[in-house]
């Protein structure tokens, strides 16, 4: 299934961004005067056709699980509160609810690793490949077969969607543990440029988390065929919601819907997922930036500009949900804005306005 999604991804041919530009350069306005949101027209255009096609169809989806690093104190909030989370969800009270609401989108939760039961909840879709990862400051936090497992799970629910706008998030307390661990894995960073406060721990929690990433950075560090395999890395310290995230994106796109990146955790799963699947990196949109100081470092490895930043730091896809609004926008400028000439207006004059009056 991830194979196949890789290549069906790889074969979608790019849009001609010349013939993309030059359509938004005809439109009744000055040339750029809608600043970065003609460039995001200009990815859309390029991903999803010019016109694209009707965008009013987005879903968000949180993929839900526990962290057995959770135990060694690196969160402010007790592990059970994962599952808290997906009974909130499930209520429509969470804050991923109200913004998906508020943008008309669809938000699916997804369990593919929560420690306690949640099947009987209302709207959580069970896809658990197991229930939680191991404690990766002592061991790997998944086997082989789990990895690809949950990254199938990704691959199989957005390859599955209709929407063309998809956003990716997550549930799990813990997480930006192990999203530190894998950013600062694949992007060759430091660890403490990329450990930040999460949840809103002390500094005494925060010297302890940097100790439990360092700890298990290292050991992946020590075998150097594992430093630069996505596999390998989101087996040793990632997580089973980063690694389905990342399935996702590659599922989405090989379908050859647009991508909405939402903060650290999510954007650690991208860099994983350009790893595995180098045709990625075109219809990715990064929604936001987070205040976790590891989001910066992985937006910079991937090379993606944040539409938004907003100081947020919540996840649970809220980032996509308010970035989804303004792609939409830049898909009806191509769909339905009028040119210089449909319209009968005059085009800049040929002297570019310089001449004497």
């Amino acid at each position: 299934m991830l194979e196949d999604a890789i290549g069906r991804a790889a074969a979608l041919p790019p849009g001609d961004p010349a013939a993309v530009q030059a359509h938004l350069d005809a439109l009744a306005k000055p040339p750029g005067s809608l600043g970065r949101l003609e460039k995001v027209a200009l990815q859309v255009g390029c991903v999803l056709g010019d016109p694209p096609p009707s965008l009013d169809g987005a879903v968000v989806f949180v993929f839900a699980a526990d962290h057995g690093v959770a135990a060694r104190g690196v969160s402010a909030y007790p592990a059970e509160v994962t599952a808290q989370m997906c009974a909130n969800f499930a209520g429509g009270g969470a804050a991923i609810n109200v913004l998906t609401r508020a943008c008309g989108a669809e938000v699916r939760v997804v369990d593919v690793g929560v420690a306690a039961d949640v099947a009987g909840l209302e709207g959580i879709e069970s896809r658990k490949v197991r229930a939680g990862t191991e404690d990766l400051s002592v061991r790997p936090a998944m086997t082989a077969r789990e990895v690809v497992d949950a990254l199938g799970v990704g691959v199989g629910v957005a390859g599955d969607a209709e929407a063309w706008l998809v956003g990716v998030g997550e549930m799990g307390i813990g997480n930006t543990t192990a999203a530190a661990a894998v950013t600062a894995c694949l992007a060759g960073v430091a660890v403490r440029e990329v450990v930040g406060r999460g949840t809103g721990i002390d500094d005494r929690g925060l010297a302890r988390k940097r100790e439990v990433a360092e700890g298990a950075v290292a050991r992946v560090a020590r075998r150097e065929e594992a430093r630069d395999d996505a596999l390998e890395v989101l087996r040793e310290v990632g997580g089973l919601e980063i690694a389905a995230m990342a399935g996702a994106m590659i599922g989405a796109a090989a379908r050859g819907a647009l991508v909405l990146v939402d903060g650290f955790i999510s954007s650690a799963a991208a860099l994983a997922a350009c790893r595995l699947c180098p045709a990625l990196p075109r219809f990715l949109v990064a929604s936001h930036r987070s205040t976790e100081p590891g989001h910066a470092v992985a937006l910079d490895a991937l090379g993606l500009a944040p539409l938004l930043d907003l100081e947020m730091r919540l996840g649970e896809g809220t980032g996509c949900a308010l970035a989804i609004p303004i792609v939409r926008a830049a898909g009806a400028l191509l769909g339905e804005m009028a040119t210089f000439e449909s319209a009968g207006i005059s085009g800049p004059s040929d002297d570019g306005g310089g001449a004497a009056s």
